[in-house]
């Protein structure tokens, strides 16, 4: 079984930086993605980045130009760099991992607040 554990949310203010990390452990195989998906207060969860088992990746439209999904394999690790931050990135932040099959694991996600 598949858990994953997300970190590196926190307050930041507009402009600023922030490097969200998720961590994969348990029986890890046969992935076909990994992502990160925001749910801000009284909205639904929307996607904002993904990695595919090749490499390719995939961003929303709000994120693009400021923000980077990477993975380290060996690590089981996928992480989100966001950069110049606006107050509308704010939200929970989720980890998601995705198999072949398409199961989907979901993490308990990780507060990101950019005040103004």
């Amino acid at each position: 079984q598949v858990q994953l554990v997300e970190s590196g949310g926190g307050l930041v203010q507009a402009g600023g930086s922030l490097r969200l990390s998720c961590a994969a452990t348990g029986i890890i195989s046969n992935i076909d993605s990994m992502g990160w998906y925001r749910q801000a207060p009284g909205k639904q969860r929307d996607m904002v980045a993904a990695i595919r088992g090749g490499g390719t990746t995939n961003y929303a439209d709000s994120v693009k130009g400021r923000c980077t999904i990477s993975r380290d394999v060996a690590k089981n690790t996928v992480y989100l760099q966001l950069n110049n931050l606006k107050p509308e990135d704010t939200g929970v932040y989720y980890c998601n991992i995705m198999n072949i099959w398409g199961l989907t694991t979901w993490g308990r996600g990780t507060q990101v607040t950019v005040s103004s």
